[in-house]
C-alpha cells in the first residue's frame, strides 16, 4: 500500500535519522569531486551498459500526474511539441507518445548508450521523435531545437544528477527553446528522501549531494533552493511541493518514506 501526500512543508525526521545525517559531515576529496565531474558521463553510460533498458519502469503516471500535458492544449486534437531533458532510455517518452498521437517529442540525454537505446526502440519514429546526445549543462539546444518552438519540457529525475552549480546552466539553456507561457514540469528527489538516508558514510559531496556506489552522482531538493533556482533564471513559479509518500511492505513490516519535488515553472 501507499500513502501519499502533498504540501509545503518538509519531511520531519526521527530522532535516529537525525541523529545519522548529523553524524555524516566528511566530505568526499577534493580530488575525487573533481574526477567524479570529469568522469560524470562515463559513469551514466556504464550504467546503462550495466542494465541496458532494464532498470527504470515505464513511466505510465506522467500524464496523471501532470494535467498540463492535456491542459496547455488550446483545442483537443491540437499538436503538442515535448522536450524530455534527460529521457534516459524513453521510459517516460515511449508511453507518452503511445498514449498521446498528437505529440511530437525532441529528446535527450547526457548517455550515448542511451540515445542508442532510444533509438533502437521499435516505437521510435522520426516522424513523432527527435533523440539527441546532450550535456545540458554546455551543449546548445539551439543546435537541434528552434527558439521558442516547445509546448512543454519535462525535467523528471534528472537535475538531481547534475552538479549543483551548473544547474542554472541547464534551466538558462532549456528557457531558449521554451515558448512564452509555456511551462517545465520538474518532479525530483526531495529533501530526506529515503534514499538519501541509505547513503552509507563517505558518500557525501556536499550539502544534500551524495554519490553511488556506481559514481553516478544525486542530489535532494528543498522547496526553497529549487525556487530560487528557476526564479533566477527569469521563470515564475506555479506550483512547487513536496509529495510525501510511505510506501508500506507488510511482508517485511517496512515503512519507507519517498519524499519528491513536484513543480511547474513557466516562462513569462
Amino acid at each position: 500500500g501507499a500513502f501519499q501526500k502533498k504540501g509545503h512543508s518538509a519531511r520531519v525526521l526521527s530522532p535516529e535519522e537525525a541523529e545519522k545525517l548529523a553524524k555524516d559531515q566528511v566530505l568526499v576529496s577534493e580530488f575525487k569531486q573533481l574526477k567524479l565531474e570529469k568522469e560524470a558521463q562515463k559513469n551514466w553510460d556504464l550504467f546503462y551498459k550495466r542494465n541496458s533498458t532494464n532498470f527504470f519502469k515505464d513511466r505510465h503516471w506522467t500524464t496523471r500526474e501532470f494535467q498540463e500535458l492535456k491542459a496547455c492544449r488550446e483545442f483537443a486534437d491540437q499538436k503538442l511539441t515535448i522536450l524530455e531533458a534527460g529521457c534516459g532510455v524513453g521510459n517516460c517518452l515511449f508511453p507518452l507518445l503511445e498514449e498521446d498521437k498528437n505529440i511530437f517529442a525532441y529528446a535527450c540525454d547526457f548517455s550515448p548508450r542511451a540515445v542508442e537505446y532510444v533509438k533502437k526502440n521499435v516505437l521510435y519514429s522520426t516522424e513523432r521523435c527527435k533523440v539527441f546526445q546532450c550535456d545540458l549543462t554546455k551543449d546548445d539546444l539551439l543546435d537541434n531545437i528552434p527558439a521558442d518552438s516547445v509546448d512543454v519540457v519535462t525535467l523528471i529525475f534528472v537535475l538531481s544528477a547534475i552538479h549543483p552549480d551548473k544547474m542554472h546552466l541547464v534551466l538558462r539553456n532549456i528557457y531558449k527553446v521554451l515558448k512564452p507561457g509555456k511551462c517545465v514540469l520538474f518532479r525530483d528527489y526531495g529533501l530526506y528522501d529515503h534514499a538519501m538516508l541509505r547513503f552509507k558514510s563517505g558518500s557525501k559531496l556536499g550539502e544534500n549531494f551524495y554519490v553511488r556506489q556506481d559514481g553516478t552522482r544525486s542530489y535532494f531538493f528543498t522547496e526553497e533552493f529549487l525556487s530560487q533556482l528557476f526564479k533566477a533564471e527569469g521563470y515564475e513559479q506555479v506550483v512547487n511541493e513536496y509529495v510525501q509518500r510511505e510506501t508500506v511492505n507488510r511482508k517485511e513490516d517496512l515503512c519507507v518514506p519517498r519524499v519528491f519535488l513536484q513543480s511547474k515553472f513557466q516562462k513569462p
